[in-house]
This record gives C-alpha cells, structure tokens and sequence, in this order.
C-alpha cells in the first residue's frame, strides 16, 4: 500500500494501481529531465483540464503509462503540491486528425494515493467516457474527411496560457479577438490568456463551432507540451502527426 505520509512514490502506485484495475494492465514509469525532455506519451494526453494544466506547467518530473492489453493507456502522475493525490487521464488512440472532429475530450480526474480506490474512480469516471470517445474517433477514421481541403489551427500551451500562429485569413483572425485572443509578445502569434482551464477549452470548442458556422473548413487542435519543455513559436505551431493529435479536433 502506498504510504501517503512520504513523497509520492509514483513507480510503486502506477504498479499497484495496474493491479488494481480490472483486466491485464502494464506500467512503464520515467523520471528525470534526460527522459522527460523527450517526446512521449504527454503530448497525446486527451485532456483540456487540471492534467493539461499540470503539464503546461514545469513541475512534472516522472510520469507512468498504463497500458491495457487491448491497447488503450492511462497518463498518470503526481498532482503538483500535492503528497497524496495524482492525475490520471487517457492518452488518444493512434488515428488520423479528422478522427478527432466533433469528439470531446474524455478528460482526466483526480485520484487518491488509495491504488484500490484510485481503480474504482477511474472505472466509474475516467473509462466509461474514454471509451466513449474513442468509439467516436474510430467510427470518424472509418469515414473519409469532410473535404480534402480541410485545414488544422494548431494551439498550443505555453505555460498557462493558449498560443496559436496568426491565421493568414483576417476572418479568421477576427473570430479568435472576438473570443478573447490577444496580440501575443511574439510576433506573429495570438494568445488567449488565462488560469482556467475549463474556460479555456470552452473558448477553443467556440473557436471550432463559430469557423465551422462561418463556412470555414478549418479543425482546432490543441497540443499539449512535453513535461518541463517550453514552448516557443516554432513548437506552437508544428502541425500535428497523425497519432499527435487528439486534444481537441473541432469539438
């Protein structure tokens, strides 16, 4: 049982918590900036909410997949400021970008440092929305885009605020200012400022509506940074990978 009076012991909980959790499960765990630094499993993390947050931030210093024998996986790590709490979120399955259009995301919850109890929320919260969302995405990669022309507005976090390439379109650009982007420091970027994240991704869900109801064939996807990587303009605006995309398609 995981000692709640210590540091979090992540390695020991991600090993007891896939014990926990019905059907086979495995736990792959990483710790320190040489691993971290990479790009992994965070960057696909289906979640606009306190886990997104946590990794915009530079307090994540280990992390732990878990991954279920017919290949869905778990993020999990130590809520920051916390000794006795963690998050845990789905990571997106590995489908093409339209996959993820009109698709919510199943967003991650807070668990105890309790491996048995931690299992339980996760079956009655966190799985039962992730599978619903992933059968939306496949059902999505079964079918064709909706246009071949269909473009993608990356966001990116950088700390806690939403950065994205100033559109070359002055519509488009008009419907960001109007829900709340700036003008970013950086040239040739927008930032949409903030702490909150639920309002922050009901601004990007407005984004992706408000384009499509102006006959604009553009998708919004939001990707997450790596835990201690900070964003600059370029890493704010590379186009995602096919298996890179799934934070939030157009919602």
């Amino acid at each position: 049982m995981h000692d709640s009076t210590e540091a979090p012991d992540l390695q020991s909980y991600a090993r007891a918590l896939a014990d926990e959790l019905p059907g086979t499960w495995h736990s792959q765990y990483r710790d320190g900036r040489a691993e971290l630094d990479q790009h992994g499993p965070a960057e696909n993390v289906w979640d606009m909410n306190e886990l997104a947050e946590a990794l915009a931030s530079d307090g994540v210093v280990q992390d732990a997949v878990l991954t279920r024998d017919d290949g869905t996986r778990l993020y999990v790590i130590p809520r920051p400021h916390s000794e006795e709490e963690f998050l845990v979120g789905a990571i997106a399955p590995d489908l093409p970008p339209h996959a993820f259009r009109g698709v919510r995301e199943p967003d991650g919850i807070l668990i105890p440092d309790n491996p048995y109890q931690a299992a339980e929320d996760i079956v009655l919260e966190l799985l039962p929305r992730y599978d619903k969302a992933a059968a939306q995405a496949q059902y999505n990669a079964a079918r064709p885009p909706a246009a071949a022309g269909d473009e993608t507005l990356v966001m990116a976090w950088s700390g806690r605020d939403l950065v994205v390439d100033r559109p070359v379109r002055r519509e488009v650009v008009d419907v960001l200012l109007d829900l709340g982007f700036v003008n970013a420091e950086a040239p040739g970027q927008l930032t949409l400022p903030g702490d909150n994240p639920v309002v922050q991704a009901q601004t990007v869900q407005s984004a992706a509506t408000t384009l499509r109801s102006h006959g604009l064939n553009i998708d919004v996807a939001v990707r997450h940074a790596s835990p201690r990587t900070a964003l600059g303009a370029s890493a704010a605006v590379v186009p995602p990978t096919p298996s890179g995309s799934p934070a939030a398609r157009g919602r």
